[in-house]
C-alpha cells in the first residue's frame, strides 16, 4: 500500500507525473504546462489526498522543478 501524497510532497508528485507521462514531456514542455492543467493532473494521482484549495503557486513551481529533475535523471 502506498502512502498518501500531499501538495508539499513535490518529489513524490513529480515521480508520479513522470511515471504517467514518461518522455512525452521534456524540460521545455514541463515548464510550459499551464498551472490549471498541472493541478488537474496532480488531483488525478490515486494516492493524492489534498484538495484543490490547498494548492498554491509555490507548490506548482516546485512540482515542475522536481519533474524536470526526475526527467533528467531518466535520460
Amino acid at each position: 500500500m502506498e502512502l498518501p501524497i500531499h501538495w508539499k510532497d513535490h518529489e513524490d508528485v513529480a515521480m508520479k507525473l513522470y511515471e504517467r507521462f514518461g518522455d512525452d514531456f521534456g524540460e521545455d514542455k514541463i515548464y510550459r504546462i499551464r498551472f490549471t492543467e498541472l493541478i488537474e493532473w496532480v488531483l488525478e494521482i490515486p494516492e493524492f489526498v489534498d484538495s484543490r484549495e490547498e494548492c498554491n503557486e509555490g507548490h506548482l513551481e516546485m512540482i515542475q522543478s522536481q519533474w524536470v529533475y526526475e526527467w533528467r535523471d531518466n535520460q
